[in-house]
């Protein structure tokens, strides 16, 4: 059925409980898991002179943003090893987070995206946007939600 799950998380609460749901699934099927973490692509972090972040070089903050990057994607492998699934993970930098994920997807021809709903409704909802909404709405690749 499915050989290639790609799972976008956030490190959020909602993302680690798809990661699980996705990692319990690639397991019984014995399907690739990838996971995937997307960013901004920042060349030289923006702050307020005399912030904290004035304090820092450009890439110490960069490596500083890489390394909970990495943390983030550290902690979801745990979670899918829990699961019984050696997972892959990886991060890009795009503007667009829906088409990141969908362009990463094909491209490493994926059968299935599995995503958080993050719940949220009314004026949040239609302000904040959802990424979850957008990815299901401009896919061509089925896409299965956890709540």
């Amino acid at each position: 059925m499915f050989k290639n799950i790609l799972l976008p998380t956030d490190g959020s609460g909602s993302s680690n409980k798809a990661v699980a749901t996705a990692a319990s699934l690639a397991h019984s099927l014995g399907a690739r898991l990838l996971l995937l973490h997307v960013r901004s692509p920042i060349e030289i972090p923006h702050h307020v002179e005399g912030g904290a972040a004035s304090n820092l070089g450009g890439k110490v903050l960069l490596q500083e943003i890489e390394d909970e990057e990495r943390g983030l994607l550290d902690a979801a492998a745990e979670i899918a090893a829990g699961e019984g699934t050696k997972a892959e993970t990886a991060f890009v930098a795009d503007f667009s987070t829906f088409e990141a994920i969908i362009r990463t997807a094909a491209e490493q021809r994926c059968d299935l995206i599995v995503m958080a709903s993050h719940g949220r409704r009314g004026i949040s909802g239609l302000l904040l946007g959802s990424e979850t909404q957008k990815v299901l709405a401009h896919s061509t690749i089925p896409v299965l939600i956890v709540r």
